[in-house]
């Protein structure tokens, strides 16, 4: 292995995806060829030219405005797929226009290698050699089966919390059941799979694999910076060394030492994080208080079985008071213990539910009590110290639910002595301890079961009497304005919930009732009567915690399964942790929120979400990759916690190790990690004093400084919205607690995540695509082209294959027809001099594309840049090479026709435009066009956005009025037609086609009626409000405008105008002068309709329509005609 990565070293993996055969298939492929061979082109020009290599300026050096965007560095356990491609995206587009508007642009790369992903994938194949052989040749194929877990759960309905959406879909499942297997899939030869049991393999294996295919994409990047994470980098370790001794010293320490719950693998015997888990990103812990229900176990022992309460044909406890079962027991109190969000409404419990077909266990809690729950909680509780031996289940026996129908409880702060154990259908073994106690008056799913019960006692197989008395007199505990003292009752009946069945508005009945109950409830039983539910709800759990009454319980909010395949727990353990929540430090992490640009309210909102409920973050592991704490090495800093600020490393990464990702040879700055000190990076980081004990020079500090404060802070940081709730959020608290304000992040831009066809991308599946896939079968332009058109907002995006094979179609050809008319200018063969109405119309419309443009992508809307870009542009040209050379007419154009022709300055004007509005998406395309064609003596690199010019607003509207008013006239002639063939009146088709002459009629005012009605609407229009009165009509019939069956809906179009555009609709007066605009475009709308058999057209104004002279057809139409919207008729 070497000791430092080159970057210029080409590493090569085969893609085994079907969809890198589709360019084999593809009938053409010369037109890909062409740009690809383009794109190789350019890009070796760019290698030369090293445009995208940033630097802050020399002391005494102008300095221009700077950007610098980042995108969080991708974990190397493979290779980059099209969903990373896609957030990428958006930060290259962002890159590139920000590079044109003048800027100074700073965009680096980096790679994430720290934590357990790759250590876990090592040990699997280190197994896997050792079963197999070193290249698995004792391994023998079979068929596997299988089956997806679903991680869906049903949603905690505690009103504390903030639910957070596991919207991470994306499968990691590749239906592949060993490593090598999966290795063998990214198309790693087999004799090399062995290599990457050493954990190190991987971290020179795949950055160099991902460099390789994102320049090939195009992807403007200072190589220089690029790194990768953990202690193998020696430089970046010094950084996150120094990061946490900041955040430790801190005068409020933000990493702490204590014992808290956490995600936990009793396998790998370590925090389970966000990022080493192969199933449940993102699942949280959800706390409950444990409510123990005791057993009467003196009335089942003491009463026969022939005696007791029979449950289908059983004695009651019968499989609990077994000889098996009590010596197992021996003198331990038995408690079915349930797990509870509302422990305040304790005081109305009147029964406990259990799912009958769910198996049970007792465990040992100690020699003085058992528990009863799902195995899965006991497993839970053992690492929380709930249990003598932490760690160990010690199962006493099992019971199915039905066991357990009808037994006697005891339950606390209840108001009855005794209570029973009922079946209740839905009780799910996957969430809380599968018993759940029940409050009728504050629970929707209590009072339902409990009715249905009742009225069904015997279809369920109880007895009425451990029903009826609890149902019919059930205490209550708080009340609300709202639904008073029994919520339930009030809430079932406002929902129409007529039993257990109706799910859907058991959930929101039961979302209504709790967070009314939370927020506006005030208790009416027990100690805090008359305390706020808020305020007492703690005080009721700490009491019954403190007597011994309950207990609390932790466990993942969802499946978790580790990297090691085990399904994880919640621990109480010792560790630490980072001390987000702490009311100062969020305060810091609001106002750093407040003051930041988002492009989106659902991403500040989820942002305002987080912040809401995230609380402490465990911060170490004890395996893995990745950098020691400072002060308690036995640990590694977890892979969030790692990844914080590195934006801040970016700056002078370059001058510690340029060149290579591990820091195995110093870069300009010739420093040596070693001498990289807390003091050094306080100096270069935060303004600290000069060190006085060190051998780097005080010019390399200054220099290293001048990097960092030229370039930072970071100005956008683009990822996918599933880091909101871990990563950014994490982002902004860190950047709060170490530098200045003014080096706090500025913006964030979160996506969706993208399918692939409209279907979730997934290996297992085969519906997946590596970026080195997309580029073989694309090319990069036409795939970058693919995932602008993919979507922007925070829904998921779609990239569309076939989106990606027309852009090839399309770039081609554009790439061509400029190819063509340059030729055609180099012969001196189009217009110059002055400009005629059409090129001043095309003109005029470049220049309004290029501020359309400008304005979608600073609001970084790259869908809509590349409509206004491509489409908008190239349909404005095809406009106006048809006005002026015919081409695009069709087979209606007329022989012998003569045109303008095209005018030499301003096609290259539009050529220029659409070569800088598209280099932000497609660069290469860009780029050729720019140096090749154009022969541009610098690269497109650096240039400038092009220049808008006032735009003449009324050349836009009135060439708009004649291509409309030439839309309509063809669609509504050609829907005549059919009537008339379907009609079969041959008479009409032949008198139509007599009709060689169009008349259009004009007219310079509007009628005198509607005047009136405009003038009575201002009148109306409250200025302050920005509304209407809605007073019109008995102002209208004053005046005796009413009379007119025409006047309200003019009445309402008007105000619907004046609504959505404001007062200025109010002044219908035309921008353009009608007449003039028609008699400039006779030759245009004749050309336009010949395919109707037009051959001349005659223009007339409505005032010169008398009745003398005029036919019957022509007073009629031209009475209809009103300013910019004429009239017609065929003669």
């Amino acid at each position: 292995m070497a000791a430092a990565v080159n970057m210029s070293k080409a590493v090569t993996a085969t893609s085994t995806t079907t969809h890198a055969s589709v360019a084999e298939s593809r009938k053409a492929t010369a037109k890909l060829e062409a740009l690809q061979s383009v794109e190789r082109g350019v890009q070796t020009h760019w290698e030369q030219i090293k445009p995208f290599e940033a630097n802050a300026p020399q002391p005494g050096e102008p300095s221009p405005p700077k950007f610098m965007g980042t995108f969080p560095f991708p974990y190397m356990n493979g290779m980059l797929h099209l969903g990373h491609s896609f957030s990428l995206s958006k930060l290259e587009f962002a890159s590139g226009y920000e590079r044109l508007k003048g800027k100074r642009v700073l965009f680096p790369f980096g790679f994430h290698v720290t934590g357990m992903p790759i250590k876990a994938c090592a040990d699997k194949l280190k197994k896997e050699i050792a079963m197999f052989g070193p290249d698995f040749e004792r391994y023998v194929e079979k068929k596997e089966v299988v089956e997806e877990v679903s991680t869906e759960q049903e949603e905690s309905a505690d009103p504390t919390k903030i639910q957070k959406k596991h919207g991470k879909a994306a499968s990691k499942n590749t239906g592949l059941t060993y490593q090598f297997q999966i290795m063998r899939s990214m198309g790693i030869p087999n004799e090399e799979i062995k290599d990457f049991a050493d954990p190190k393999h991987w971290l020179y294996y795949f950055p160099p694999l991902a460099i390789e295919d994102l320049k090939a994409f195009g992807l403007s990047v200072d190589w220089r910076r690029s790194f990768f994470t953990t202690d193998v980098n020696p430089y970046f370790d010094s950084f996150v060394r120094w990061q946490f001794h900041k955040l430790k010293q801190h005068v409020q320490p933000k990493v702490k030492f204590g014992e808290r719950y956490t995600i936990y693998s009793p396998l790998d015997g370590q925090p389970c994080m966000d990022h080493d888990r192969a199933a449940g990103e993102g699942v949280g812990v959800q706390e409950y208080t444990g409510i123990k229900l005791r057993v009467m176990m003196e009335d089942l022992v003491s009463t026969p079985d022939a005696e007791r309460d029979q449950y289908k044909g059983n004695a009651v406890g019968k499989a609990l008071t077994t000889p098996e079962m009590l010596r197992a027991l021996g003198d331990r109190k038995v408690y079915l213990v349930a797990g509870t969000l509302r422990p305040e409404t304790m005081y109305g419990q009147t029964n406990c539910f259990v799912g009958v077909d769910i198996t049970y266990g007792i465990y040992s809690v100690n020699d003085k009590e058992a528990w009863v729950c799902t195995e899965r909680s006991a497993r839970n509780m053992a690492y929380q110290k709930l249990f003598q031996e932490p760690g160990t289940v010690n199962k006493l026996g099992e019971l199915k639910g039905s066991d357990l129908i009808g037994i006697p409880l005891n339950a606390p702060l209840s108001s009855f002595e005794k209570v029973y154990t009922l079946p209740m259908d839905g009780v799910l073994p996957n969430k809380g301890t599968g018993v759940v106690t029940s409050v009728p008056s504050d629970s929707p799913d209590d009072f339902v079961t409990l009715r249905d019960l009742k009225k069904k006692a015997a279809y369920y197989g109880v007895d009425p009497k451990w029903v009826e008395p609890f149902f019919d007199n059930y205490p209550t505990v708080l009340k609300t304005s709202k639904f008073g003292e029994r919520a339930a009752e009030a809430v079932t009946e406002k929902y129409k919930i007529n039993s257990q069945k109706d799910k859907s508005q058991l959930a929101e009945a039961k979302a209504e009732t709790y967070k009314e109950g939370f927020h506006h409830g005030t208790m009416i039983v027990g100690e805090f009567s008359g305390k706020p539910v808020s305020e007492a709800k703690p005080l009721i759990r700490s009491k019954l915690i403190e007597e011994g009454l309950g207990f609390p319980y932790c466990e993942p909010d969802g499946l978790v399964i580790s990297r090691s395949g085990d399904e994880c727990v919640v621990t109480l353990a010792p560790q630490w942790y980072m001390d987000y929540g702490e009311e100062s430090w969020k305060a810091l992490a609001e106002e750093c929120l407040a003051q930041m640009e988002f492009y989106s309210p659902e991403v500040r909102n989820q942002f305002e979400k987080t912040l809401d409920w995230l609380s402490q973050w465990a911060c170490s592991r004890s395996f893995g990759l990745g950098t020691r704490l400072p002060w308690d090495p036995q640990y590694l800093i977890e892979s969030l916690s790692d990844s914080t600020i590195y934006m801040a490393y970016y700056t002078v990464a370059h001058l510690l190790h340029g060149g290579t990702l591990d820091g195995s040879k110093p870069g300009e700055a010739n420093i040596k990690p070693e001498d990289l000190t807390d003091e050094i990076w306080d100096y270069v980081l935060l303004k600290g004093p000069l060190p006085k004990n060190t051998t780097i020079p005080k010019s390399t500090l200054e220099h290293m400084r001048r990097e960092f404060e030229y370039f930072y802070p970071v100005d956008l940081r683009v990822s996918g919205k599933d880091l909101i709730n871990n990563h950014l959020t994490f982002f902004i608290y860190n950047h709060t607690a170490i530098f200045p304000k003014e080096q706090w992040p500025k913006s964030v831009r979160a996506n969706g995540h993208l399918l692939l066809n409209g279907e979730k991308m997934s290996k297992s599946t085969g519906n997946f695509m590596t970026l080195r896939d997309a580029l073989k079968v694309y090319g990069a332009d036409a795939t970058r082209f693919a995932l602008a058109d993919a979507g922007d907002g925070v829904e998921d995006a779609n990239f569309l294959e076939k989106t990606a094979d027309d852009a090839i179609l399309k770039l081609y050809t554009e790439k061509e027809w400029i190819e063509e008319v340059l030729k055609l200018a180099s012969e001196g063969k189009l217009r110059s001099g002055p400009l005629t109405w059409n090129d001043k119309v095309f003109d005029a419309e470049i220049s309004r594309l290029i501020n359309e443009a400008d304005k979608h992508y600073r609001h970084t809307l790259y869908r809509e840049s590349l409509k206004t870009a491509f489409y908008d542009m190239t349909n404005a040209r095809s406009e106006y090479r048809k006005a002026t050379t015919g081409q695009g007419i069709g087979s209606s154009a007329t022989e012998g026709e003569e045109y303008e022709n095209m005018h030499e300055d301003v096609i290259r004007r539009y050529i220029e435009a659409q070569a800088l509005l598209m280099a932000p998406i497609t660069p290469h395309w860009s780029e050729h066009v720019w140096m090749d064609l154009l022969k541009k003596p610098e690269t497109i690199k650096n240039a400038s956005w092009p220049e808008g010019r006032d735009i003449d607003t009324s050349l836009i509207d009135a060439a708009s009025y004649v291509r409309n008013l030439v839309g309509k006239i063809r669609s509504t002639e050609d829907r005549a037609t059919a009537r008339n063939k379907k009609k079969g009146s041959k008479e009409a088709a032949s008198e139509e086609k007599d009709k060689t002459k169009l008349r259009l009629f004009i007219a310079s005012t509007y009628p005198a009626w509607q005047e009136e009605c405009i003038e009575v609407l201002k009148t109306t229009w409250d200025e302050s409000q920005q509304k209407f009165t809605n007073s019109e009509v008995q102002a209208l019939s004053a005046r005796g405008l009413m009379k007119n069956k025409a006047v309200m809906p003019f009445v309402k179009t008007m105000k619907q105008a004046v609504e959505a555009r404001g007062p200025v609709a109010f002044d219908r007066k035309l921008t353009f002068d009608e007449l003039q605009t028609m008699k400039q475009n006779l030759d245009y709308i004749r050309r336009e309709l010949a395919s109707i058999k037009i051959q001349e057209v005659e223009v007339v104004m409505k005032e010169d329509v008398k009745e003398e002279g005029w036919e019957k057809d022509d007073l009629k139409k031209a009475e209809g005609s009103l300013p910019g919207a004429p009239t017609y008729r065929l003669v």
